[in-house]
Parts: C-alpha cells; structure tokens; sequence
C-alpha cells in the first residue's frame, strides 16, 4: 500500500511517500512560510525520485496541527483536493503526536512543545504505551510560563521535544528535571505519519476529504484584529 503524507504545521514543508508502512522517500524544505510555493513542487519532486505515481496512491495523510494557520491551510486543502481528485481517503493526524511518536522507546513524560507565537506554545503531554504513545493531556495553546510552571510541579522526569523550546529557551532551561530531546525532534515527522497513517488505513480509521479539518486552537491575528476593530 503506497500513501502520501504531508505537515505543512510549522515554518518546515514536511513530505513523504511510504509503501506499506515503511518510508520510501522523504523530503523536508525549510519554507519561511512559503508553504504554498514550496509544497506541490516537493510532491511532485519525491515523485520522481520514487517512481510513483499519484494514481498508485491509496491514501493522502496529513498533519491536522495545531500549528501554523496559513501552512495548515496549504497542507490540508492540497490533501483534500488530492484524496478527492484520485478517489482515496484522508487520514488526519495531529501535528503535536507526530513529534512525540518517534520518543515512544523514552520511558519518560512527554512534552511536545511547538512556538505559537505571542509567547506562546502549542502542547500535549504523552506516555509510552507498547507500539506507540498515548496523549495524557489536551492539546492547549498558552504561555509558555504556564506551561514552564506545570512541568515543575510534575514529580516526573520530562523530556521536551518541539520548537517551542529554542523559542523559550529561557524559560524551559531552567527547570532541572525537563530534558530537550534535541533540534532533530523540533518538527513533526513525516515517517511517523507515514507509519501511524499506514495502521489507521488498515484498521479504515479515515474520514472522507470534506470532513477533515485543521486543529485551530485559537483565532489567528487576523480575526484577532479584525475583532478587535468591531
């Protein structure tokens, strides 16, 4: 079974083709919010480099956020159209899980932490289970302080992973029992989406197109000053 995966949630255009759980090719572009420039380019890219071709494909996945609001809207319309245009399904995945999946084997509380902007992060908190991880937590949008205080009064120890660190670095830095996982788990993972993605289709856990939804958690700054003028 061939799927194509995409996360378009954070500053980095993430793309994937992978056969039967496995990635057969990969590519990540540092987009600088060039989402829309960059992602159809680097599908048609992997492509080439995999020999596959978009009707060979049994299912479109994608990262639902939350995250950035013009890249998910770039990622999950062009998931949409293409699961719609070749007949598949759509699997939605939260962005925040594809970054905790790959730290499954830690043994330690999981935070994933992406930059929302405004001295705020986008998180959940996971456990390992056997296969995978599960989500302790809600997804929430907040200070980044607020969430610095919460993780010091766990008892736990905690390994942070996402791009929300080296954006508060300061106020993470300081807690002595929270480790960073380290800048190659700042991004979500186009393998993990390829392999959570690939399980969900054989178990026919997918939605048709038009029910696939980013994951907002708040307005974007535009609503936000548009309210505000009212």
């Amino acid at each position: 079974m061939l799927l194509l995966a995409i996360d378009t949630s954070t500053p980095r255009v993430a793309v994937a083709i992978g056969e039967n759980g496995r990635v057969r090719g990969e590519v990540a572009l540092a987009s600088r919010r060039r989402h829309a420039e960059q992602l159809a380019p680097a599908i048609a890219y992997l492509r080439d480099q995999t020999g596959v071709e978009l009707g060979q494909l049994a299912a479109v996945a994608v990262g639902v956020g939350p995250g950035l609001f013009t890249g998910l809207r770039v990622g999950v319309t062009t998931a949409k159209v293409m699961a719609q245009a070749l007949q598949v399904p759509v699997v939605a995945v939260p962005s925040l899980d594809l970054v905790a999946y790959p730290l499954r084997y830690s043994g330690r509380l999981l935070a994933v932490v992406l930059d929302a902007r405004r001295q705020e992060v986008y998180s959940a908190q996971y456990r390992a289970v056997p296969g995978g991880v599960q989500r302790v937590s809600d997804y929430t949008v907040g200070p980044a302080a607020d969430l610095a205080a919460e993780l010091a009064a766990h008892g736990d120890e905690v390994l942070l992973a996402g791009d929300g660190f080296d954006a508060y670095r300061d106020v993470f830095a300081a807690l002595d029992h929270v480790e960073h996982a380290g800048p190659q788990f700042d991004a979500p993972s186009a393998t993990a989406l390829v392999e959570l993605a690939t399980g969900r289709v054989e178990r026919e856990e997918f939605a048709p197109p038009w029910e696939i939804r980013p994951l907002y958690l708040r307005a974007s700054d535009a609503e936000l000053a548009w309210q505000g003028s009212r």
